[in-house]
């Protein structure tokens, strides 16, 4: 032995031996038994590190290799298992100060060349360093090399970070590992000075550029996820606790305040102190002004930093008495961003658009933070400090003003804050606020727009709140005059502005409003209207100025009868003067001819203002005389003017004084000349007329109808042009492109006042209109930005999607018309003339479809009028005629076989109106609409077909389509009008015989999801359809039997030449004719099961109908078995027909009087079909992976099957189904998900098994089960055997089980609770397991106590569920398996509390501790956070929040013997409390379940829990009582007053 140590120790020590055999020797006398040396281990880590050590000390020269080498020797030996084992054991081994030194020399070699090829190693070395305590003291021993360490690595994550390159994981998580270290380290230190120093000399920059960086970098796919998802935010987080403990400590704030606050403030504060040498503010702020990355970064690096700090200072130091030392730590902070330097005369074109908005969100969030910690006190600054504060917030707010950014939202919410601090800041200013953040800021993006909103809104709160509205206004007013910057000035009021404006104009004195409208209308009528002829400045000025006016009118409150008289006085004068002083002006000068003048800007803008101002007028005036008896219309005051004729007519004049009809006429000429705001209120206007005409005792019928046409006619050339643009709801803002917009808004809006009095012509006109937008519709909503903004395409859709169209019959008949049209107009050029084929008959202008809506309302006299009577009958008769018509063409063209070829894009087409036929409600259609829209669904699947080239997944969609519709149709009341103009067999057969010629073309897609839809909605409709034939129960059997026979005459084949051995047998063909035969036989063998026994003729006709369509459906199955290959799986659609055809069977059986011999009624063949599906479903079904259509489907039969326990091939018994079962659950593409999707069949399975099954077959079961939750199992890895027997146990208990079957479940219940706790400890150390083992376990466990309440009397066995919930991790769960953890657990607690109360008492400690984990589990998850994330996961915490309430109060009211522990828990809930900040919706719930509790609480368990309690927690206790008797107990005590 001592010749090997000898040997080895000369040999590395030796020069002569090669770096190659040393680096072997070393390898090969680490791994060795045989090697014997003295304290081996340590010899060989001081060999490489001094081989390291002197390399970089440059005494000997050694190849790259060879370091590369030593590195990843030395970096095996640290992450070596021996080298861990023994440190484990207590084995002394260590590294020198020195190798700390050559790690931090290399990172930083790797930081000056920038690149980081080499490193990996050397990073990997300091992981297993810092990973391992006994080799981490060289590190936290001398805490500046940790110190170099943590900055190194923070500037080569910083290099990585600011590459193209993909981001790795090794860096960041040394990195993260490092600052964890250096927190530890930094919490120890008792010198704050020196902290300081070594963070604010080494870390400050590198950290503040790291966080930057891995704040703003776009995150490709290409980046490692758990650096993107877990370690950047980690390493923020980080880098804020290490500024904050290094930069901020408690005892440094003497230092802070004494650079701080001005020499007067510290003598008052401290006389005669001495000044610390220490100056940490000009520290941190030389280390943010220095260049300490590229100057490109340096700007955005400053100001993302500089909040983060001052964020950092206020956790630190805010407090009442401190609130100016942080005031002025914001100037110290303000002064490190550009923007500072606009106060000192830098010219603003030195920061580019970038810049500005980086600086103004920088700004925002320390005006925020000032804001949020209450540190600006307006009489505090003004009498103590001498308006410091006051001053420093003016002149940043006359830097902003002075220098617009009106396209960066940040802008506008600076101004908010200020505004928020104190209205003063910006009041010298009020009138730059106005003009350039409101009336003219360009900000019409929705980004900029809503904090723009949000600005103006904090305006009128502020100033209605002080009452000063109209001192606000006089400003708007004044900028509203000065010349208007240009035509394309945006509207005062938007729709959010208008809602806020309302909401203040409901809360102001009514004078106050009359102030400022009084004020608009002398400033209109002496400033504007005599400079207005000719000027657009002043023409645009007037518009603005009368929007405000119509704003402020209709917004604000009206009149009523408890309105004081002066106030309905002064609005009666208002009135009066803007018709004299405006309104009448205004129609004189737009009354004067102007031919060549009518394309002049000041013209169109002046009629705007004049139209609007008059709908105005008369909107108000109509309103405050219905709703205020003391106010008198200056139209009463003036009706002597009012001429008879015009009385008589609804002239002018009748609305408007002052006016007569010649100068009206020349107006509305003028304004039906734009399509603007003029053309629009003209519409308003007629519309208000059709109001009032209505309101009188007896309407003007000719006078609505004029009104009515003259509104549709108005818009119907800008209509027709088909160019809109969505309109944000201004009336201000219509021009050429959002007027079509906003009237068809109109006219649907109020069609339910139009539609009576317009005539059929305008009827059709508005459903050509409706169908042609809808068809744009998604267009348009597409190139829609505007979120507030509505489309014609939108108002179209409303209108589709709203419960009125269906009671506007006349509309919905002629949209139906005009929809059959379109689709006639979709066929190709050939055939699209012929009068005869069913669309074009369908849509015929010359049949009146509309009759039988309008047949009711037509008083027709029969003794008066016979002629007339026979007149409208045969009116009636028409349509029906010709629906008869075109159900015969159909019928015919079906059987000719001459079917339309549409070509892919026209199918399209067809598809898109067929949805919008799908939006309308058509099970609300009249019996002759019903019918033809059922003519016309039919039509398309009969008498169309696509052309080869078509997408076959497209034509799947349309046929799928159709049949959806005609089933909506079927749910109608009128459904059954269809069988007025056919035969039922008929529609049957022309439905079977289009869809055989298609499937022609889908041979090859019966695999993808597209088809099983089709299939799907095909035996939908013909489940329907025969259903209503059995129920109308006119002419079934008749019709029942063409149908059959019409399907045992199909053959489904390839169309071509028959050849034996089925080589031509279609299999989508088959699949159809399969489903038919199915769907007929589910039908009548359903209507079989639910007949009473008295109408037993009818089941006989029924059931002779039924044998040989079952004798069909053997055979159809039997063809497509042997077209199917032997390898190949079942065809899916299979399944579902043999078990119809076995429920069918079986259920004749029964009817027959046959119980227990099959043979007594079913075939042998027949037999033989079953047993062969058994067997080979029982091969498929473990292979059968997550195939969940088919497993629902195998089950399915399976249940009927097994119920027959006769009908098992030869000696085969349940045994062998739950074996298969069991299997099937083992394999690797089954997920909890899956197993929860076919959970319902399973257990109907098992029902049959079980029920069936003998004793001795159920004990063989259970073995079975128990032997899958044998822990050598989960010790092999084998989760889904676990899984399977879990599962199974589950499935057995919602079985019902009697006997001697159920004393065998209940006596191994002990061994199978015990299992499931030991695989719950197993399982729990295994993250992945959480959600496939554990969760199932909590609920089989859960679903056990609850059946064996009554059964499980041993208190031992129920109390190891406590063990099982004591295992299961609640913290560090991810967020979509903690819901389902957590239910688990509180449902196992739940079935104890309910199910085993006994038990419960015994093991109260057991059952506190459970509970309280799940308290504690939810505060933790319902912390409050700055991003609350995703809102379905912050769903998932209320809702387990309101579960822990539940529990609660269940035990408040239940559990009397609890009362002894109510202290406890109340001493448990206020000490986590104290540990966290809750989410206020999560603590509302945890509040309420706690306060139930508190009422178990007597008086000697408060003074208790005062006295016992922590002082922070006891603090907490007292906030929480405090509460619970103000708001609760109060409550209680109030609701116990009336109780008996």
């Amino acid at each position: 032995m001592a010749a090997i140590y000898s040997g080895i120790y000369l040999k590395l020590k030796s020069a002569k031996t090669s770096w190659e055999d040393k680096l072997k020797l070393a390898r090969f006398a680490w791994i060795s038994h045989q090697c014997v040396l003295p304290n081996k281990e340590q010899v060989l880590l001081d060999w490489v590190s001094h081989a390291l050590v002197s390399y970089y000390n440059k005494k000997p020269e050694l190849e790259d290799e060879v370091v590369e080498k030593l590195w990843a020797y030395l970096d095996n030996v640290i992450h070596s298992k021996r080298l861990q084992n023994l440190l484990k054991s207590g084995k002394t081994i260590g590294l020198s100060f020195s190798i700390a030194q050559v790690i931090n020399e290399r990172l930083s070699e790797a930081c000056s060349q920038k690149t980081q090829q080499n490193i990996g190693t050397v990073l990997s070395c300091s992981s297993g360093i810092l990973s391992t305590p006994s080799l981490s003291i060289i590190y936290t021993a001398k805490c500046e090399l940790l110190v170099d360490l943590l900055s190194k690595l923070s500037k080569l994550a910083c290099q990585q970070l600011a590459s193209d390159n993909a981001v790795g994981s090794q860096l960041f998580s040394v990195l993260q590992l490092t600052f964890a270290q250096y927190l530890l380290i930094q919490r120890q230190q008792t010198n704050p000075n020196r902290v300081f120093g070594q963070v604010s000399s080494h870390l400050l920059q590198p950290c503040l550029l790291l966080r930057h960086l891995l704040t703003v970098r776009s995150w490709t796919q290409a980046d490692n996820s758990h650096v993107r998802q877990h370690l950047s935010r980690e390493i923020r987080n980080q880098v804020e606790t290490l500024l904050q403990a290094g930069l901020f400590p408690p005892e440094l704030f003497s230092s802070y305040k004494e650079e701080l606050l001005p020499e007067q403030e510290l003598q008052e504060k401290k006389k005669g102190a001495l000044k610390s040498l220490l100056l940490p503010v000009k520290t941190v702020q030389t280390k943010l002004g220095s260049g300490f990355c590229e100057p490109a970064l340096h700007g955005a690096v400053v100001a993302g930093s500089v909040s983060l700090l001052y964020k950092l200072f206020l956790d630190a130091y805010c407090k009442a008495e401190n609130h100016l030392v942080c005031f002025h730590m914001l100037g110290r902070l303000f002064g490190c961003l550009r923007l500072s330097g606009l106060q000192q005369g830098m010219r603003e074109d030195t920061l580019f658009p970038m810049d500005w908005s980086v600086e103004l969100l920088a700004l925002e969030q320390l005006l925020n933070l000032v804001l949020s910690s209450d540190i600006y006190n307006v009489a505090s600054d003004r009498i103590r400090h001498k308006e410091v504060q006051f001053g420093f917030y003016r002149r940043l707010a006359q830097m902003l003003l002075g220098h617009s950014q009106a396209s960066i939202p940040a802008w506008f919410r600076c101004l908010k804050l200020l505004m928020s601090l104190n209205h003063l800041i910006v009041e010298p200013d009020l009138d730059d606020l106005v003009a350039s953040t409101w009336v003219d800021a360009k900000a019409s993006e929705p980004r900029t727009k809503k904090p723009q909103e949000a600005l103006i809104s904090t305006m009128f709160h502020t100033y209605s709140k002080l009452r000063q509205f109209p001192r606000l206004f006089e400003e708007v007013l004044t900028v509203l005059c000065r010349p208007a910057a240009d035509e394309l000035r945006l509207p005062i009021f938007s729709v959010g502005l208008t809602v806020k404006l309302r909401e203040c104009l409901l809360e102001l004195p009514p004078n106050q409003i009359l102030d400022i409208l009084c004020l608009f209308v002398e400033k209109c009528q002496t400033l504007i209207i005599p400079a207005l002829e000719g000027s657009a400045d002043t023409a645009l000025k007037l518009l603005s100025v009368s929007s405000v006016l119509h704003a402020f009118l209709f917004n604000m409150r009206s009149l009523d009868d408890v309105t004081s008289s002066p106030v309905v006085f002064r609005t009666q004068s208002l009135l009066a003067k803007m018709q004299k002083g405006i309104i009448q002006p205004l129609m004189e000068l737009l009354q004067a001819p102007r031919r060549k003048e009518k394309s002049d800007l000041w013209l169109r803008k002046a009629s705007d203002s004049a139209l609007l101002l008059v709908y105005t007028w008369v909107e108000v005036d109509t309103l405050f005389g219905v709703s205020c008896s003391k106010y008198v219309s200056p139209t009463a005051e003036m009706a002597g003017a009012v001429t008879e004729p015009a009385a008589r007519h609804w002239g002018i004049s009748a609305f408007l004084p002052g006016v007569d009809e010649q100068c009206w006429e020349r107006v509305m000429e003028l304004a039906n000349s734009f399509a603007s705001t003029s053309k629009y209120c003209l519409e308003l206007l007629t519309l208000q007329k059709m109001k009032m005409i209505l309101m009188q005792t007896k309407a003007d019928l000719q006078a609505l109808q004029h009104a009515a046409a003259f509104i549709l006619e108005s818009g119907r050339s800008s209509m027709s042009r088909g160019e809109s643009e969505p309109w944000d709801e201004d009336i201000s803002t219509i021009c050429d492109l959002t007027y079509p917009t906003a009237h068809w808004h109109l006219v649907i809006s109020n069609l339910t006042i139009l539609l009576p009095y317009i005539s059929l012509e305008d009827v059709e006109y508005i459903a050509n209109v409706l169908l042609e937008t809808l068809v744009l519709a998604k267009a348009q909503e597409a190139a829609t930005d505007q979120e507030s903004a509505i489309s014609i395409g939108n108002v179209s859709l409303g209108l589709m999607h709203s419960t009125f169209l269906p009671e506007m019959k006349v509309l919905h008949c002629a949209f139906l018309t005009s929809l059959i049209r379109q689709f006639a107009g979709v066929l190709p050029a050939a055939v699209r003339d012929s009068a005869d084929l069913p669309l074009q008959q369908l849509s015929a202008g010359s049949i009146p479809w509309h009759e039988e809506i309008l047949a009711p309302f037509r008083a027709v006299d029969l003794l008066e009028a016979p002629s007339e009577n026979k007149l409208l009958k045969d009116e009636l008769s028409l349509p029906w005629k010709t629906l008869q018509k075109v159900a015969q063409c159909i019928v015919l063209l079906a059987q000719n076989g001459c079917p339309v070829v549409l070509k892919e894009s026209q199918l399209e087409n067809c598809l898109g109106l067929l949805e919008i036929a799908s939006l309308l409600k058509l099970d609300s259609l009249l019996p002759s609409d019903c019918t033809r829209c059922f003519l016309v669904l039919l039509s398309l699947l009969a008498n169309t077909k696509a052309s080869v080239s078509c997408s076959k997944q497209l034509l799947m969609k349309f046929l799928s389509t159709c049949f959806h519709l005609l089933r909506c149709l079927q749910a109608g009341r009128n459904a059954s009008s269809v069988f007025k103009v056919f035969h039922a067999s008929d529609v049957l057969e022309i439905v079977m015989t289009s869809q055989f010629r298609a499937s022609k073309f889908f041979t090859d897609v019966l695999t993808v999801p597209v088809w099983a839809q089709y299939l799907q909605e095909v035996q939908a409709f013909l489940e329907n359809f025969l259903q209503m034939i059995i129920e109308r129960r006119q002419s079934v059997r008749l019709n029942l039997e063409k149908f059959m026979s019409f399907l045992v005459s199909c053959k489904p084949d390839m169309g071509a030449a028959k050849s034996k051995g089925g080589k031509n047998w279609n299999p989508a063909a088959g699949q159809l004719l399969l489903m038919a035969f199915t769907t007929l036989c589910h039908v009548v063998t359903l209507y079989l099961q639910q007949l009473p026994e008295k109408k037993l003729q009818s089941a006989d006709v029924l059931s002779a109908l039924l044998e040989p369509v079952v004798l069909q459906m053997v055979r159809t199955v039997e063809h497509g078995l042997q077209s199917n290959s032997p390898n190949q799986p079942l065809p899916v659609a299979f399944i579902p027909s043999v078990t119809t055809l076995l429920k069918a069977d079986l259920s004749h059986a029964v009817r027959k009087g046959w119980q227990k011999e099959p043979s007594g009624f079913l075939e042998q063949p027949r037999i033989k079909l079953y047993q062969k599906f058994y067997s080979q479903i029982l091969r498929e079904l473990p292979c059968a992976g997550s195939n969940l259509q088919f497993l629902q489907s195998a089950l399915q039969f399976l249940t009927v099957f097994c119920s027959v326990p006769e009908l098992y091939p030869g000696k085969e018994t349940a045994i062998m189904v739950v074996f298969a079962i069991k299997k099937l659950l083992t394999g690797p593409a089954i997920t909890t998900q899956v197993i929860h999707s076919m959970e319902e069949e399973l257990t109907e399975v098992l029902i049959q098994l079980l029920g069936n099954c003998s004793a001795e077959e159920f004990y063989t079961i259970m073995r079975m089960v128990l032997q899958g939750l044998e822990m050598r199992n989960v010790w092999q890895q084998k989760a889904k055997e676990v899984l399977s027997a879990v599962t199974l146990t589950k499935l057995l208990l919602s079985c019902p089980l009697s006997g001697d079957k159920e004393k065998a479940f209940w006596f191994a219940s002990p061994q199978i609770i015990t299992a499931l706790a030991m695989q719950t400890k197993e399982a729990c150390q295994d993250q992945s397991l959480i959600s496939t083992i554990v969760v199932p376990i909590l609920e089989t466990v859960a679903a056990l106590l609850r059946q064996g309440e009554g059964v499980l009397l041993n208190p031992h066995h129920v109390s190891l569920a406590f063990g099982i919930l004591l295992t299961v991790p609640l913290d560090h769960v991810k967020t979509e398996e903690y819901r389902s953890v957590f239910l688990g657990v509180h449902e196992v607690l739940f079935s104890i509390v309910q199910c085993h109360p006994k038990v419960l008492l015994k093991a109260a400690p057991s059952f506190l501790n459970s509970f309280h984990r799940l308290v504690v589990s939810v505060m933790h998850e319902g912390r409050q956070k700055g991003d609350r994330g995703n809102t379905d996961d912050f769903e998932v915490i209320l809702k387990c929040a309101h579960l822990v309430e539940r529990m609660y109060t269940h035990i408040a009211a239940e559990m009397e013997d609890f009362t002894v522990f109510s202290a406890f828990i109340v001493a448990q809930y206020v000490t986590e409390l104290q540990k966290v900040t809750l989410h206020p919706a999560v603590k509302k719930h945890l509040t309420e379940g706690i306060y139930h509790i508190l009422d178990l609480c007597i008086e000697r368990d408060i003074k208790f829990l005062n006295v016992s309690l922590p002082a922070g927690v006891r603090e907490v206790f007292k906030d929480l009582y405090n509460d619970y008797n103000h708001y609760h107990k109060a409550k209680k005590q109030g609701e116990e007053k009336y109780t008996a």
